[in-house]
Parts: structure tokens; sequence; C-alpha cells
């Protein structure tokens, strides 16, 4: 993060910054939510690199909609149906190239549970780790897949997991306590969740250099 930015400097505070035309601002947007999106890319079977350029779709996106963001729900809800919604667009427009998103008309209900892989990669550094929460996560249903990943690899709030998903929190809390029942005798209590599709500090940096290049070519 940019020297000059406070270190408990908030969303909405880079967000104003950045419209008044700081656009360097907009890196310590980039670096805070680099894992966020990169696990939710992957999370849809997407390899390391197409999970970048869809990264790369989504902070362009969010930078030219940067006015259009109201504070009706949180800036990380808002973010996430924006990867959401490419995620779901590039699995089932395979032939399109990229593509900009119309911020207003995210259809918050067709984000595309179905779309939620039922075999996992290579989750994470830990071999033994990663291979028991492999071949648990495979037998979930999509439905409770999705809110396994939003609330317990993402940290996401059950609130902010309710309003993505378009799903009342009590469905929410039901949805993850079968997932975790579904899971239990597979990886017991021994999992990190945070852990799993880690983004690589090289890998943000590279992030970084690619979106501010494109950025500031745009005027919002």
């Amino acid at each position: 993060m940019r020297e000059n930015l406070p270190k408990q400097i908030t969303d909405t505070e880079i967000i104003q910054k950045v419209i008044n035309g700081d656009t360097n601002a907009f890196e310590a947007i980039i670096r805070k939510y680099d894992s966020l999106l990169y696990k939710i890319a992957r999370g849809y079977r997407f390899n390391h690199e197409d999970s970048q350029d869809l990264m790369q779709d989504a902070y362009i996106n969010i930078y030219k909609n940067l006015r259009k963001f109201e504070s009706r729900s949180s800036f990380k809800t808002w973010i996430t149906r924006i990867i959401l919604n490419l995620c779901y667009q590039k699995r089932h427009k395979p032939s399109q190239g990229n593509e900009e998103i119309e911020i207003n008309n995210i259809p918050e209900k067709s984000i595309g549970l179905e779309a939620f892989s039922k075999t996992v990669e290579k989750i994470t550094e830990n071999k033994e780790l990663g291979k028991i929460l492999e071949n648990a996560v495979h037998e979930i249903p999509e439905n409770y897949r999705m809110v396994f990943i939003l609330r317990e690899v993402n940290g996401l709030s059950i609130a902010e997991t309710a309003e993505i998903l378009s799903l009342t929190e009590s469905n929410v809390k039901v949805r993850l306590s079968r997932a975790k029942a579904m899971l239990k005798n597979e990886i017991s209590k021994t999992y990190n969740a945070r852990d799993i599709f880690e983004f690589n500090l090289i890998y943000c940096d590279a992030m970084v250099h690619n979106v501010m290049a494109k950025i500031k070519q745009i005027v919002i």
C-alpha cells in the first residue's frame, strides 16, 4: 500500500480519493481484495491464468463504476457480485472475450450456483490438507458449496452472504451448517479454510501493475 495512505483507511475514504482524482489510491483496493477475488475465481474451477484475467476485468469494472456504488450494501459485497457475475458469464459464454458488465443490472439470483465445480483443483500448498478438503468439497451440492466458499473460505459475514446469494440469513446458516456436516468426517477440525486458493504477493504485485496501467487511461 502506498505510504501516504493511512493504514486504517476505509473503503469509503479510498473510493472518495479515487473519485476526486487520486487514481493511485485504487492500488489499496487491489491489494486489499486480491485474495477474495482470486479465491472466488478459482472456486469456479478457472485456472490461475484465467483467474487473473477475471480479476483484472473485475477491477476495471469496479474502477469504471465507482461513482455508481451507493453504499446500500458493503463494498465487499458489491465487488463480490461483480467477480461472481464475471465468472458466471465466462463459464456460460466461453466463446466470447472479456466483456464489461452493467453494474446496475447484476442478476443477483443468476450468479450460477450450478457453475461451481464438482471437483476442486489443488487448493492449498499443504498437500495433505488440500487432498482432504478436495475430496470433501467434491461431494457437496452446489448450493451448499457456494455458501461454504463465501463464508468459510472468503470470510464473508452471514448478512453479506445472504445478500449476495439472495437468501435469508436463516437459510445461509442452515446451508452452512449442512455443508460443514457433510465435510465433518473428511476434514474434522484440521482445516484452515482461509488458506485455500491463496493469492501470492508476487502475483498481487503484478496485478497491481497491470490494473493501474489500464485505469490511468480511463476517466471516471
